[in-house]
């Protein structure tokens, strides 16, 4: 019985994640062509998406690359921009935490905005599920996103400047992080620490090397903190 209601919660997180790969496709494909147009081999590019399997971070690094930034300018960038993990895991972890330690590993290397997002939304809804039955649903939600990102990285690369920028392959990133953002905004401190960094993102676009997204994030993060602690609220 208990296997029976896993093997439900998988195929339940399978059916959720699916849609994903409309962004997925697309997002992998330009980020696998991009990088051989940079100068990364197909090896090195698709080593890339497998090593950091975090597509904002790999392009913020890509572009920096691309233009002589320094490598500590690099690295800092994309850590920025992936600064948001270390809050995905603090709030994904009441639910997993409890797992054994190979399968947080699990958990914590696929743990990106897609599966956050929809692990925590059907979470909040089904309460009552057990810890086994969470990480199944994590699996599930997982697998239509991370090896498809693998295998699209791989064909754009492959196919690298055959495809013709006509195709637009370019609108997934904002489409996915407006999807994605959209319903995790519930609270007041959630919508201030988006306000906040996009203004700020916005309003220092002119700093060298995307400096600008470091200093967004962080002010994001230290008003949705405000916000938090003034009103009493959890985020």
């Amino acid at each position: 019985m208990a296997g029976d209601h896993i093997m439900s919660s998988y195929w339940r997180g399978l059916r959720d994640g699916l849609p994903f790969l409309f962004v997925v496709g697309p997002f992998g494909m330009l980020f696998g062509v991009l990088g051989t147009e940079a100068g990364l081999s197909i090896y090195e590019t698709l080593a890339f998406s497998v090593v950091v399997i975090a597509g904002a971070a790999q392009f913020t690094a890509l572009q920096l690359l691309t233009e002589n930034a320094p490598t500590l300018v690099v690295i800092a960038s994309a850590l920025a921009v992936n600064m948001r993990m270390a809050m995905y895991s603090a709030s994904i972890t009441p639910h997993l935490g409890a797992l054994p330690l190979w399968k947080r590993g699990i958990v914590a290397y696929f743990l990106v905005d897609q599966t956050y997002a929809a692990s925590m939304i059907h979470y909040e809804k089904t309460p009552e599920q057990t810890i086994h039955e969470k990480f199944a649903y994590f699996l599930g939600v997982m697998t239509p996103i991370c090896p498809p990102w693998y295998i699209v990285t791989l064909l754009g690369a492959v196919l690298g400047e055959s495809i013709p920028p006509s195709l637009g392959l370019d609108f997934a990133l904002p489409i996915a992080f407006i999807a994605m953002i959209g319903p995790l905004l519930r609270t007041p401190a959630h919508r201030a620490a988006a306000l906040a960094a996009t203004i700020l993102a916005l309003g220092f676009a002119w700093v060298p090397y995307n400096l600008g997204l470091i200093i967004a994030g962080i002010g994001g993060m230290i008003a949705g903190a405000q916000t938090e602690v003034r009103l009493g609220l959890k985020l």
